[in-house]
Order: C-alpha cells, then sequence, then structure tokens
C-alpha cells in the first residue's frame, strides 16, 4: 500500500481516488473548496457521449471560429486581447489538425469502454445521479452540414460506436417533443445522460467508505521532492505539511501551473462553456421539455433532462482565459433556443453557469507519469471530462503499476 495524493476534488480526481482505493492505495484529495465537484464537474451539459468524441482539430473549426470572430452570440467566441500562452496554444491546435482521424477514433474507443466503468461505479455504490439511458440525437438543419456530419458518423462508426441516420420524421418519433423542423439527424441509442455533480458527490462518498481522506478547502502552495516521496505544503487555517509516496494532479485548468511547480509541460488552456437549468415547475413545462438528449449541430448546443424538474442546456466555447464572469450576452443564446425549439418551457426559473474546461491542444486527455518519479497526471480531458473520466481513472492505475514495476527492476539491478 502506498500513500498517494491527488490534487482536485473534480470528476477526474474523485474517480482517480476511487479507483486507486480499490487497489488498496492510502488516498489523501486536497482540493481548494469547500465540497468536490463544485467548478466544472458542477453543471456541464450531463452528457455521456461517446457521439461527441470527434476532436476540434480541423480546417472547418478555424474557419468557423474565424468567421465568428465579430458575433457576441457566437458558439465560438476569441477574446483577441494579445495573450501568449492563448494565441501558442492556438498555433499547437492547428499543427494537431494532422491528427484528427487518429486522435478522433481513439477518443471514440475510449469512450465507449469508459461507459461499463461508469455504470459499474455507479451500481456498486449506488449512486443515483437522474441517469437516462434514451441515447442522444444530433440534428441538423441544413443539407451541407448534414453532409459533413455524414463524414464524421462514418469516422464514429469505424471506432465502434452504434449511431444511425434518421429522417425528420424518425427524429420526431424519437423525440415527440422536438416540434421544429431539421433536415436529418444522427442517433446514438447507447449514449446517455446525467447530473455530474450528483455522480461525482456520491462517488466520493463511496470513497470516503473505502477509506479515502479528503482535505477541503486546502491550498496546495508548493511541491518538493524528498529522498523518497513528496512533501506538500498545504494551507488551511495554517499552513501544514503532507508526505506522499506518490502526487496526482488532477487539477482542471490549474493542473498547467502544478506541472509547471513540478517541472513538466502539461498545455492546458480554460476553454469556458455555459449551461443554464432550467426549473421545470407546471405541468406543461414538464411535458413540453425533451427527455432525449439533444445536440443541435447549427447552434452547438447539447440538451440533458435531469430528473422529472430539470432540463439542463448548455453550449459555446469562449476562448476568454480564466474569466469565470456569466455573461448575459453569452446565456442568452441558451434561453433563446429553449424558446424557439420548445416554447411550452417556461424559462423564467432559469440558472445560469459557467466553467472552464481544461483543454490540451490536441483535445487529448493527458494520463501520463511526469519527470519527477512518483508525479502522475491525469487531466485535460477537455469537453469530455465526465465520458472519459471512468476509462482514464483505470489507465492512471495501470502507468502508477507500470511505474512500480520498472522501479523494482532499476532497483533490482
Amino acid at each position: 500500500m502506498h500513500h498517494i495524493a491527488i490534487i482536485g476534488a473534480g470528476i477526474s480526481g474523485v474517480t482517480s481516488a476511487y479507483a486507486l482505493a480499490k487497489q488498496g492505495h492510502a488516498v489523501t484529495v486536497i482540493d481548494r473548496l469547500r465540497y468536490c465537484a463544485m467548478e466544472t464537474s458542477y453543471a456541464n451539459g450531463g452528457q455521456l457521449s461517446a457521439c461527441n468524441a470527434e476532436v476540434w482539430n480541423s480546417t472547418s473549426t478555424v474557419l468557423k471560429g474565424m468567421r465568428w470572430m465579430l458575433r457576441r452570440d457566437a458558439p465560438l467566441l476569441v477574446n483577441p486581447s494579445p495573450s501568449w500562452h492563448k494565441y501558442s496554444w492556438m498555433a499547437e491546435f492547428v499543427r494537431h489538425i494532422g491528427n484528427y482521424r487518429e486522435n478522433t477514433l481513439r477518443t471514440t474507443r475510449l469512450a465507449i469502454e469508459a461507459r461499463q466503468h461508469l455504470y459499474k461505479m455507479a451500481e456498486d455504490e449506488g449512486i443515483d445521479f437522474d441517469l437516462e439511458t434514451r441515447g442522444i440525437l444530433h440534428v441538423f438543419h441544413d443539407r451541407k452540414s448534414f453532409e459533413a456530419g455524414r463524414r464524421v458518423n462514418a469516422l464514429l462508426r469505424e471506432g465502434g460506436l452504434e449511431r444511425h441516420e434518421v429522417t425528420p420524421a424518425e427524429a420526431r418519433d424519437i423525440e415527440p417533443t422536438l416540434t421544429t423542423e431539421c433536415y436529418g439527424g444522427f442517433y446514438t441509442p447507447s449514449d446517455a445522460t446525467g447530473d455530474i455533480h450528483k455522480f461525482t458527490r456520491g462517488l466520493a462518498q463511496a470513497c470516503e467508505r473505502k477509506g479515502v481522506r479528503f482535505l477541503m478547502d486546502t491550498e496546495v502552495t508548493d511541491i518538493s521532492a524528498l529522498e523518497q516521496g513528496h512533501r506538500l505544503t498545504i494551507r488551511q487555517a495554517s499552513t501544514e505539511h503532507l508526505d506522499a509516496d506518490a502526487v496526482i494532479v488532477c487539477a482542471g485548468t490549474a493542473s498547467r501551473r502544478f506541472a509547471s511547480m513540478l517541472g513538466d509541460r502539461v498545455n492546458i488552456y480554460p476553454v469556458k462553456g455555459y449551461s443554464i437549468t432550467v426549473n421545470l415547475e407546471d405541468e406543461q413545462s414538464i411535458a413540453g421539455a425533451p427527455w432525449v438528449s439533444l445536440l443541435d449541430e447549427e447552434a452547438k448546443i447539447v440538451t440533458s433532462r435531469l430528473g422529472r424538474n430539470r432540463f439542463r442546456v448548455a453550449g459555446t466555447a469562449e476562448f476568454n482565459g480564466y474569466n469565470k464572469d456569466i455573461r448575459a450576452d453569452r446565456i442568452l443564446p441558451l434561453t433563446n433556443w429553449v424558446h424557439r425549439h420548445f416554447p411550452q418551457v417556461d424559462t423564467s426559473r432559469v440558472i445560469p453557469w459557467t466553467g472552464l474546461r481544461p483543454m490540451m491542444p490536441d483535445m487529448m486527455p493527458r494520463v501520463k507519469a511526469g519527470r519527477r518519479p512518483g508525479v502522475f497526471y491525469n487531466t485535460g480531458h477537455g469537453h469530455l471530462g465526465w465520458t472519459l473520466s471512468p476509462i482514464t481513472a483505470q489507465m492512471l492505475v495501470d502507468e502508477i503499476a507500470r511505474s512500480g514495476a520498472r522501479t523494482q527492476v532499476a532497483v533490482a539491478a
């Protein structure tokens, strides 16, 4: 048994803690906030979506971003103010366009495999998180985008995903509340939705039952190497030290800062997203909101039904640094989208939210060992944090085991 310190109590940190505790490790999770899953793992789109595994590194994405530069309500918005990190990250993003096919296939396969890990966690620990296994319906409003969607669909199917074309009539049969016209769509029956916050909090409670310790309201200010292991300087009411055999960085957008502290480069940029949670408080709204999860290609908006009385609508990507302001002009398109497509839903009780996606330039999560012995990363999941976290937690366990085996071989030699 080793003592492992995990920095970050979001979805990647808690799934990592759970997987390691099941292997018999002593685990301490450290987070600067009072509760688990209070930032990017709080109110995302709610989709467990292998169908959304396409990486963004494509020429079409770059061209769309350039066309949208002057639209304040655009699905993709870039703050043009100078920032070396932002523009160097974008240059690296463009360099990975050549890896689009390979990375999309790999992400698809990871997302499919991750499902069973997540369902088993929930079943084993009795976690109620408003799971809906009704699939995800991806709708297109014009022929050009639908034809582009066909090419993506072929790639996702090559990766092993069950996903098929549907006509407008078939789309309405799948989700009867969808009354607005569409050109066509694609349906992924094996995808699902749920409440990431409820899942993460429930899994954290399961971790505690397995002996995991959570240090909340705790800042990590320094990490220094010991002869064996690491010493973390932590600050609560006072400054203290915590010694651990290994350190795992699962700190979302803060992972870049911790990696620099540890002598590594993890080039995460915070890509901002927004959501609204619509409280369904009358029977008309309850009946008028969709149960099947939707992905609107034109608006880049996703939806999830969270139980009988909540409807989550999320979207947009904003390159604006570490800014967490909730902008009214970014929330309004989400509310307007509900008005346009589901007019029976009352939006007078809407809760707005924003979060920062930890995104690598190649759109691939980083599960790897650091330069220092005993340092590991499980971070950079971008827009698929919840979808991929169950499988990357297992990958982390394997990486730690391999690292231990290499150390034993080196000592024996």
